[in-house]
């Protein structure tokens, strides 16, 4: 069964088909980014707006080139939340319609559990039951996961998310948008002279809170020369803090579990610096650990292909309405068998 994905959660237009049998056929997407980077982050309305300009035309460019036809597609994986409802119901509409003219089931995937799945589309998938971590801009949650949908959340952040964080402080610091690889980029030239806190790490939990860092970046940096290399050391000290508590709390929900398999999925985790700690982390506790690919760290539509081919195959698929959730917590979606 040939299985379209659509995802259209936030600022980036994804398409993709996928096969149980053949794995990825194909997959295109398409980043807003320069579009929002003129009013310094995400515009809601205009997102929309473009996933309606840019969604039926990808659609058609993937089913060109895996040379499929709409009648051999056999069923639609669309991303129904949590994110922007605007551009939630734009590609839940499409694909909800697609599923109707076509006559085959649709079903509505949870945006974290497609990233969450995101490393099995590698050739070496992990196995079940791993720890999972999932870092990105809107979110920060440390799940174990015994099977599809069979989900315990373990921690999550009580406020600001890690690329929230990112984003935030590479703001203040005058870098732009999007800001998180452009403070990653900055930090590659500074130094960490500055000691910044590793929030809730001095106490029992698996919880996170980003937030004080950003405060604490902007006290740094209003105190400091503000020189190109403060900004620099100031990038360097604030990438350290939150790679450090990231590892802190995965070496703890490790040995809480008694678990060996992390799994780190998320726009975050192509982060280079949280790679290599969380890498060393794991080295030193005989763990296996496993990443999606860079290009499928961020949002995209190969892992909601993935994610809804599992669940269609399982007997998972929704009725005509048109389905979406801004706020869905993962730990509430049905198990697979």
């Amino acid at each position: 069964m040939y299985v379209l994905g659509i995802e259209t959660s936030c600022d980036e237009t994804g398409v993709a088909i996928y096969h149980p049998q053949h794995g990825l056929i194909s997959h295109f997407l398409y980043s807003q980014t320069d579009m929002h980077s003129e009013y310094g982050g995400v515009v809601p309305e205009l997102a929309s707006r473009d996933h309606i300009r840019k969604l039926v035309p990808l659609i058609q460019q993937t089913l060109a080139d895996s040379r499929l036809l709409p009648a051999q597609i056999g069923g639609i994986a669309y991303t129904a939340g949590p994110g922007l409802m605007g551009a939630l119901l734009v590609g839940a509409a499409t694909a909800r319609s697609l599923a109707w003219a076509w006559q085959i089931p649709a079903v509505a995937v949870h945006h974290m559990e497609g990233h969450l799945l995101a490393p099995m589309l590698e050739a070496h998938p992990p196995q079940f039951p791993f720890v999972a971590l999932l870092i990105s801009g809107g979110h920060t949650l440390l799940v174990r996961v015994d099977g599809i949908g069979r989900y315990q959340l373990l921690g999550e952040s009580l406020d600001d998310a890690a690329g929230e964080a990112f984003d935030k402080t590479a703001k203040l610091l005058g870098l732009g948008y999007p800001g998180g690889p452009r403070l990653s980029a900055l930090a590659e030239q500074g130094q960490p002279t500055w000691v910044f806190p590793r929030p809730m790490t001095d106490r029992p939990g698996l919880d996170f809170s980003f937030s004080g860092l950003k405060t604490f970046a902007l006290n740094t940096f209003n105190a400091c020369g503000k020189t190109q290399q403060d900004k620099a050391d100031i990038a360097a000290a604030f990438q350290t803090a939150v790679s450090e508590t990231l590892v802190i709390k995965c070496r703890r929900a490790l040995q809480q579990t008694g678990l060996n398999s992390l799994v780190v999925a998320g726009g975050v985790s192509a982060n280079k610096q949280i790679r290599h700690a969380l890498g060393e982390m794991a080295s030193k506790e005989n763990a296996e650990l496993y990443f999606p690919r860079p290009e499928f760290c961020t949002d995209n539509g190969a892992m909601i292909a993935y994610a809804g081919c599992q669940r269609l195959l399982a007997g998972h698929h929704q009725d005509l309405r048109i389905f979406a959730r801004p706020r869905w917590p993962i730990d509430g979606l049905d198990a697979c068998p």
